[in-house]
């Protein structure tokens, strides 16, 4: 299992009049932590994007249980359960300063050579980089 966690301040321009964050907001927050997750292994995106590999979402859940706001400073999380074939399943959560969950879901991403682009399994450069952070 990989898991990482990232901190996230709720800006202004992402809530609304009554300083809620808006519901497209959270996938945001799930993609900075899914890339900072990324470049935490030194193998960030811009590295992939070099060696032709992209990340397309095949599919995204969210469940929201309590809203953002404007001040609070979000914890955003990622959970790697399993080490990739074909598809890489990252969980998620957001969760503001006092520790309440304000939403939660899972984000598939598959696997896309950029050159030619067609579907491929994990690259095995990717793959070695995972296993090394699997607990």
């Amino acid at each position: 299992m990989i898991e990482f966690e990232t901190h996230i301040p709720v800006r202004y321009y992402e809530a609304d009049p009554m300083g809620i964050v808006h519901h497209s907001n959270y996938i945001r927050y799930f993609e900075c932590a899914r890339d900072e997750m990324i470049a935490s292994w030194g193998y960030g995106i811009e590295k992939c994007a070099e060696d032709g590999i992209t990340f397309p979402v095949v599919s995204l859940q969210v469940k929201y249980h309590n809203p953002a706001r404007i001040g609070d400073i979000l914890r955003v999380t990622a959970q790697i359960d399993s080490i990739p074939l074909a598809k890489l399943t990252v969980r998620q959560a957001v969760y503001n300063q006092d520790g309440l969950l304000c939403a939660e879901g899972t984000v598939i991403l598959g696997f896309l050579n950029s050159e030619t682009g067609r579907i491929m399994p994990c690259p095995e450069k990717f793959r070695s980089i995972m296993e090394k952070y699997d607990k």
